[in-house]
This record gives structure tokens, sequence and C-alpha cells, in this order.
């Protein structure tokens, strides 16, 4: 735990030496050919012996604990308190339209093609490496190319609705209700506390995730021009710490979103692709939304668009 903790101290505050690891030897015949990489030899503490540390004691066992427990705890919620169930008879909302729903699936096609081949790669020994870990890395950068595609759009078409309310310090303390099996009105507009937090991160980690992997990918920059005092080395192994260290957040958290979207609220994956919700689900789940929309009248408008649906 101490060592832990000196990690994380020294990727916040930039600090010097991290005596973890033995100190890197440079090689008595050849092998290097540029200038700038025999002097950052000396140097290479600077983030070299964190990388280093990392990658060889921590990242592949956090990665394989998280792919593991999250989905276990969800696993044991849904044996124990089961899915919310909601009737879809009567009334159906129109509560996402066709171009955010456009959107939102470019992003999730990215995001699904991300996650698995990340750790692919992460544990590409293990795959045998070769064509296949190659072929999951090419899909890897697709996904990026997807989400960055629509990461703009939508965190400018959901950037009000997904503000901070006092009702979301609430629904944090419940949980969303998600811990018991009884239905009850949750403080929530049209977005929860819980997919504000996915919001959140997702996007705009995922911008920095965007950066550092194109850092990773292309490498070759010239660094002379920007005075940063760092050795090209030091950039890259500094975007693959705060890469990985992301990653670990937003993958939990997409296990998360994916677990609610398909799993935790009967139907759910109906309303992302027709954009509605029906009245009661609404009621209970988005009840601030749901009485907002009632007092302003504009709750025909919107049940107009969208048709009632049968009974599950």
């Amino acid at each position: 735990m101490k060592k832990f903790l000196l990690i994380c101290l020294n990727v916040f505050l930039y600090a010097g030496v991290v005596p973890l690891v033995e100190p890197n030897q440079a090689p008595s015949k050849g092998g290097l050919i540029s200038p700038e990489l025999i002097e950052a030899i000396p140097h290479w503490h600077k983030y070299g012996e964190l990388f280093l540390y990392l990658q060889t004691h921590w990242v592949k066992l956090i990665f394989l604990i998280v792919l593991i427990a999250v989905p276990s705890v969800f696993l044991i919620h849904y044996l124990i308190i089961g899915p919310k169930i909601f009737s879809h008879k009567g009334r159906n909302f129109l509560i996402f339209p066709s171009w955010q729903r456009i959107i939102h699936w470019i992003a999730a096609a990215g995001w699904i093609l991300l996650v698995p081949t990340g750790f692919i790669v992460i544990y590409g020994a293990f795959f045998g490496g070769g064509p296949f870990v190659r072929f999951a890395r090419y899909l890897h950068v697709i996904g990026a190319v997807l989400f960055a595609i629509v990461v703009l759009p939508m965190t400018i078409m959901w950037l009000k609705d997904m503000l901070p309310r006092l009702w979301d310090i609430k629904w944090m303390m419940i949980l969303g209700g998600y811990l018991v099996k009884r239905k009850q009105e949750i403080p929530a507009h049209k977005f929860n506390a819980g997919q504000k937090m996915w919001y959140w991160f997702a996007m705009f980690g995922g911008i920095i995730m965007i950066i550092t992997g194109v850092m990773m990918y292309f490498q070759n920059f010239d660094l002379s021009k920007w005075h940063l005092g760092l050795f090209q080395i030091d950039l890259l192994r500094l975007a693959v710490i705060i890469h990985l260290t992301l990653a670990l957040i937003l993958v939990a958290l997409f296990f998360t979103h994916l677990y609610m979207s398909l799993f935790a609220i009967k139907g759910s994956l109906d309303s992302m692709i027709s954009g509605c919700k029906s009245e009661e689900e609404l009621k209970y789940l988005h009840s601030i939304f749901y009485k907002e929309i009632i007092k302003k009248g504009e709750d025909k408008e919107l049940s107009e668009k969208c048709p009632p649906l049968k009974e599950d």
C-alpha cells in the first residue's frame, strides 16, 4: 500500500526518483542511434521507473480485478434484487429524438470496440500476440475514431441536462433505488446522477484518452518547439500512464452503464432504439422530469410521438 501511495503521489506531483526498480543500465555497445535517447538515459527515472513498475506489477492485475469484480457484483445484484419492471401499456413519451439516438449509437459502437480490444492489447502475451492482437489493435483504433467523431456533438447536446443538481445528492444516497425491489419515486430529471457521472467521465475523460491515444499511436513528434523540459520517451510514458489510469475508471463505469442499460431495467434497450419511455418508468425513475412535463403540458405532445407498446 505504501508503494501504491508513493506511485500516486509521484504521478500528481511529478516527483523525481521512485526507488522501486533497479536503475536502468545503458548498453555498452550499439543499439542507440539517437543522441536524444542517449541523453535521456540518465533521466529515465523521471517517468521510466514509474512506468516500468506499473507495467510490471500493477496494470494486468488491476485490470483483471476490474474485469472480474465489477461484472460479478452486478451478477449478484441481478440474482438477488433483479431488474426493475415497469408497465408499457398506456402512454409512452418521446425522450430522445432520432438525431440524438444516432449520435449515441455511434458512440456506443466505438465503446463496444474499444473495451474488449483494449483488454486484448493489455493481455497480448496471453493471447499469443501475432495477427490476432494486431487485428484487435486496429479495431481499437477504429473504435477510437468512431467515438472521436461524436464526442463533441454528444458533449454539447446533453451538457445542459447533465449539469449537477441538488436532487442528485439524494439519488446517490439511495443509489437510485436499485438496492430494493419495490417501486418508489426516485429524484431524477431526464438523466439521473449515475448517468451524469458516466457522461462527465466518458466525455471529458474520453477526450483525454483520445489525445493520449494519438500520442501513443504516432509517437514520432518533435518536442523541441514546446519547451516542456521532457524527452519524447518521457511524454510517451506519461501518456501511457494517464491512458491506463483513465481506462480503469472508464471500463468500470462502462460495465455499470452496460448493466443498467441491458439488465437493471427490463425493456430499457427499447428506449435507446425508439427513444421512448413508458409513463410508469418516468413516473418512478425520473419523477422530477415527469412532474415537470405534466406541469408544463408537454406530456400530450411527447406521448403522441410514441405509440403505446404491448405489455411484455
